[in-house]
């Protein structure tokens, strides 16, 4: 396993100049492509040395705990004495599981798949044996388990191993037949070998097969009983070194296992027959049955079944024995589940699984095995879960498993983490959550009750919020070392069912899961949760205490907007703004609700993509839905899925963006309060100069053309697709290729008939060819200069930025994106992909601070839109809020990613937000409460010129703006030759600081120092953990 190699940047940075900061932190991106520093202001003012908090020490990254299901199992192991469970995985990874935060994670170097596990009982150590034919001994006592020995196989395949209780001698079958004897002590072969055609009759000349069982005798430990793979069994004694007992039969064997007494064993055939044999008579099977095998009416054998893979006979001493199996099903039953059949006495249950089965395993009152087994439960391993059943009741019921193997029980399409919440909010989730849980579990305690574990002293709250593909989202508690579930609702709740045939509309749009949550948004303050899903809507939720029966109130919004062409703006030549005053949103920008409603075979207008239940709507404690904004189909065309969200309890206001514009929402009010175009935001400010497109021809929308597709190949592989993306980012060419012919280079877009179907896609090209007078068009740029290069940003959108020749080099990280990240037609689409509300100053020279959005856009484009709010609680449910574009413009290299406001002393300024209250409260006094907001508003001071710092961050840049003045004071390239796919501004110890997640596989973290008491940043260093 690579180890993280972290450079410390940042030892000895203390009071350094911008200057001095520029030059001597030059090379301190070059693990990502060399970023560099510009500083961007300078200060008249004397500065005075602040001592550093934050230090290289607290960077020292580690793992500390995987959640969620081991991927790919394919071996299973339990220690009856210590209770502790180990999965191996076909990656080579071992997960070893006890109590509920005993939780460990060991990786073979090799990555060779683990065929199978043995614990040495109570001992403290397991063995691991692995495709590459090589056997592990893990020392378990320690803190980090570790390999103490490995013995490698250079000529036989192993296929089985077995290490009886207490014994000092691991045997080891192969594909040949063969069985090897291992000192588990010095973990070398002892020399004994049992050859195959020594083992078996000699007059019999076939080989056998690979060795498929290996136990010891319940009697007689000095005997082994082998079983090979073509239905023979030999009982081989180790003194004499001789066959004591053969056994044949005429189909293939899966498994054997013992009776306790040492008299009788029962082997599992590939016909789904089981077969007792006794020692006495070893000519034929002692009994015979097919349990899953139709009976014949002439008194012949009963129609074979499928293989039983396994199987466990497990005696009782005051009942009859357990005879537990997986497989064996009837053949005429091809459409029936996994299953799993447990056999007591007379009755058979079939107990169904939702994956296949991978092992299972039987867990026993005893290790020993000569004694009644006295089973009380079976876990059993599947693909893609962990169930353990109950076998000490009659109805067998499953136990409530304490780990988190369900994160994936839906495929997960979006994460959110939480840390320092209020202290209160866990619990409060928990106890909503705990009335919703499944009830049947078994009552008894999880049996896997194994290892110790310690809270640290230094736990605090943290939340992971996952959005999954059915619509359902899940809140669960990180505090510790296991992850445990607090509460989970479902946002399709809100929607109509859709029957058969009656879904068209969306299912041109959304191929599958139209219920997908793509963004979300929490507020913990507040607890105002907000959601934007697949289909081009957003859910607004309010936390109560108390259930209610209510309508759902629904909006309908039309976002749509189409350019004819980007005129490349010259260097230092972006027009003065226009009069705040005159910027006032056009009645043909601004909509609202429509009920138009499109016929079969006439053009699609204002029709939503899911239908909001229109009839009064139980929703019990808990999240329930406040209000649905839905985008709506303009002219024939679809609505584009949505790519920035954000919302604000302290505004009562929620806003959201695509690549055709921004939309924001009164969520007190229930009003839209603007829906504009990305062009119509900057009016007669707009750099790139677009002029609207002239009406089309033909509306008409094909299915087969549309941007929102389905979610079912976007959840795996998402590593590769990032790797494949910065892959693609090396093999640059300058051939003059037509847009369309280079976007189906694109290692993750697939073409069908012209069209994009890649599912990562937020929009595609109409699929057109070029014609010949389009070619040409290309070709008069020159050789090796389109006119329009790919440009496609971190946030899924479409973008088309002209080349010049002195950015080219500057820009090629734009012209070059794959399109696992977005893909891009020859329609220039401006997407938002950053929104920020944060009380600041909307314009330069402003004196007093007033609430504002921040806009960010796949261009590197700023804007701020500023709002008049009423000022009393009153007011605010009666009055309008006014809302309009400031003119303010700020400009970075890539798209925008995140904002984050400071105070003039450097401290993170949080957006404000209403203190939690209940909505539905029954209480009188919490009904006539009044709205109480923290505003976290700057420190004001008449000395002091600026009073804010704006940090804004690109795919490719950092930049610090001073506020209300807009001057840029620092500019840090933070990576040439990839791209940000993730920024956030975090504290840490009591420090501000930029994490990034680069596209390579870097994270980088940048501090912001301010090593003099006034205005201005001195640098910005990166801190750079190599990729896994």
């Amino acid at each position: 396993m690579k180890k993280f190699n972290f450079r410390k940047v940042l030892d000895g940075l203390t009071a350094s100049s911008p200057g001095s900061g520029s030059s001597g932190s030059g090379n301190s991106g070059s693990g990502t492509g060399g970023g560099s520093n510009q500083p961007g202001g300078t200060a008249g003012v004397l500065r005075e040395e602040i001592q550093e908090t934050l230090t290289s020490d607290y960077f020292q990254i580690c793992k500390t705990v995987r959640h969620g299901f081991p991927y790919q199992p394919t071996a299973l192991a339990f220690d009856p004495v210590q209770k502790i469970l180990a999965i191996g995985t076909r990656t080579g990874a071992i997960r070893i599981l006890g109590r509920p935060g005993v939780d460990c994670y060991c990786q073979h170097e090799s990555g060779a798949a683990v065929l199978q596990l043995q614990f040495l009982i109570n001992e403290g150590a397991l063995v691991s044996a692995s495709s590459d034919e090589t056997l592990h001994l893990w020392n378990l006592r320690q803190k980090r388990p570790a390999i103490l020995h490995s013995l490698k196989f250079n000529r036989e395949r192993i296929t089985y191993c077995h290490l009886p209780f207490q014994s000092k001698w691991l045997y080891v079958g192969t594909e040949r037949g063969n069985t090897h004897i291992v000192n588990i002590e010095s973990f070398i072969l002892s020399g004994y070998v049992i050859m195959w055609n020594k083992a078996i009759e000699l007059s019999t000349k076939t080989h056998p097969g690979p060795v498929v069982h290996l136990s010891d005798s319940p009697r007689d430990e000095g005997k082994l009983l082998i079983g090979y793979e073509n239905g023979t069994v030999v009982l081989w004694d180790l003194k004499s070194k001789r066959a004591e007992l053969r056994v044949y039969y005429d189909e293939a064997i899966h498994s054997i296992d013992w009776h306790h007494e040492g008299k009788q064993f029962m082997c599992s055939h590939s016909d789904g027959s089981l077969t007792l044999w006794n020692l006495k008579s070893p000519s034929r099977p002692f009994q015979t049955t097919i349990p899953h095998g139709k009976s014949q009416r002439d008194g012949r054998k009963p129609e074979s079944c499928k293989p039983i893979l396994k199987v466990e006979y497990k005696t009782c001493r005051n009942s009859e024995p357990f005879i537990i199996f997986s497989g064996g099903l009837a053949y005429d039953k091809a459409c029936r589940r996994p299953s799993l059949t447990i056999m007591h006495g007379k009755s058979i249950t079939v107990l169904e699984m939702d994956h296949p089965i991978v092992e299972f395993l039987t867990l026993c009152e005893t290790p020993y095995p000569n004694e009644f087994q006295e089973p009380y439960a079976v876990v059993v391993l599947l693909e893609k879960d962990l169930i353990v059943v109950d076998l000490t009741q009659s109805n067998f019921p499953i136990f409530e498993n304490p780990y988190p193997m369900d994160i994936h029980e839906s495929p997960v399409t979006c994460t959110a983490y939480f840390a320092d919440c209020p202290p209160d909010l866990i619990l409060v989730l928990y106890s909503i959550g705990v009335k919703h849980k499944k009830q049947g579990y078994s009552n008894k305690e999880w049996p896997v009750s194994g290892g110790t574990w310690n809270i640290g002293a230094q736990t605090y709250p943290e939340i992971i919020i996952t959005g999954h593909a059915d619509g359902s989202i899940k809140f669960w508690d990180a505090s510790a070392i296991t992850l445990q579930m607090l509460y989970k609702f479902k946002t399709s709740k809100v929607f109509e069912k859709q029957k058969i045939g009656d879904g068209k509309q969306t299912s041109e749009i959304v191929e599958e899961d139209p219920y997908a949550v793509q963004m979300i948004y929490w507020c913990p303050e507040s607890r105002i949760f907000c959601v934007a899903g697949v289909s081009a809507y957003v859910i607004v939720y309010k936390f109560s205490r108390h259930e209610i029966t209510t309508e759902i109130v629904s909006l309908e919004v039309r976002l749509q907007y189409d350019v004819e062409d980007i005129i490349t703006p010259e260097p230092e030549t972006i027009p003065p703004f226009p009069d705040p005053s005159s910027q006032l949103p056009s009645s043909k920008s601004l909509s609202g609700s429509t009920s138009t409603v499109a016929s079969e075979g006439v053009t699609k207008d204002s029709i939503p993509c899911l239908s909001v239940k229109t009839r009064p709507v139980r929703m019990p404690p808990g999240y329930q839905a406040e209000l649905v904004v839905q985008l709506v189909w303009v002219d024939g065309e679809p609505p584009q899925q949505i790519t920035s969200l954000t919302v604000s309890s302290a505004y009562g206001i929620v806003a959201f963006g695509n690549c055709n514009g921004l939309a924001i929402v009164d969520f007190m009010q229930k009003t839209v309060l603007l829906s504009m175009g990305t062009i119509d935001l900057y009016r007669s400010s707009d750099p790139y100069q677009r002029q609207p497109r002239s009406p089309r021809k033909n509306k008409q929308f094909i299915a087969d053309n549309f941007c929102m597709r389905g979610l079912s190949n976007f959840y795996p592989d998402l590593t590769k697709r990032i790797r494949t993306s910065y892959q693609s980012m090396t093999e640059l060419t300058d051939s003059p290729v037509p847009l369309e012919l280079e976007r189906c280079k694109s290692p993750t877009s697939d073409h069908v008939n012209g069209h994009c179907t890649s599912p990562t896609s937020q929009s595609c090209s109409s699929g057109k060819r070029l014609s010949s007078a389009d070619v040409s068009k290309v070709n008069r740029w020159g050789p090796g200069r389109p006119p329009f290069r790919k440009a496609q940003s971190a946030a899924c959108m479409e973008v088309s930025l002209p080349v010049t020749t002195e950015e080219s080099r500057e820009n090629s990280y734009n012209r070059s994106r794959s399109s696992s990240v977005s893909s891009i037609d020859k329609e220039a689409k401006e997407a938002i992909t950053a929104l920020y509300f944060m009380e600041s100053f909307a314009r330069k020279n402003d004196t007093t601070i007033s609430p504002c959005l921040w806009v960010g856009t796949s261009l590197g484009m700023v804007l701020m839109i500023s709002f008049n709010l009423p000022s009393t609680d009153e007011q605010r449910y009666t009055e309008p809020v006014l809302v309009s574009p400031s003119g303010t413009l700020l400009t970075l290299k890539g798209a925008v990613l995140t904002f984050s406001c400071m105070d003039r002393l450097g401290g993170l300024m949080h957006p404000p937000y209403e203190v939690w209250r209940d909505p539905n409260s029954m209480d009188d006094n919490e009904k006539g409460r009044k709205r109480k907001l923290v505003m976290n508003s700057p420190l004001t001071s008449q000395e002091m010129a600026d009073h804010q710092y704006a940090v804004v961050c690109s795919e490719k840049q950092a930049k610090v703006f001073s506020l209300p003045s807009q001057t840029c004071l620092y500019v840090h390239n933070i990576t040439e030759t990839s791209f940000i796919l993730q920024a956030a501004v975090v504290v840490m110890c009591n420090s501000a600081c930029l994490a990034c997640f680069c596209a390579n596989g870097h994270i980088m973290i940048m501090r912001y120092s301010l090593s003099f008491f006034h205005d201005q940043f001195s640098y910005l260093q990166s801190h750079i953990l190599s990729p896994i």
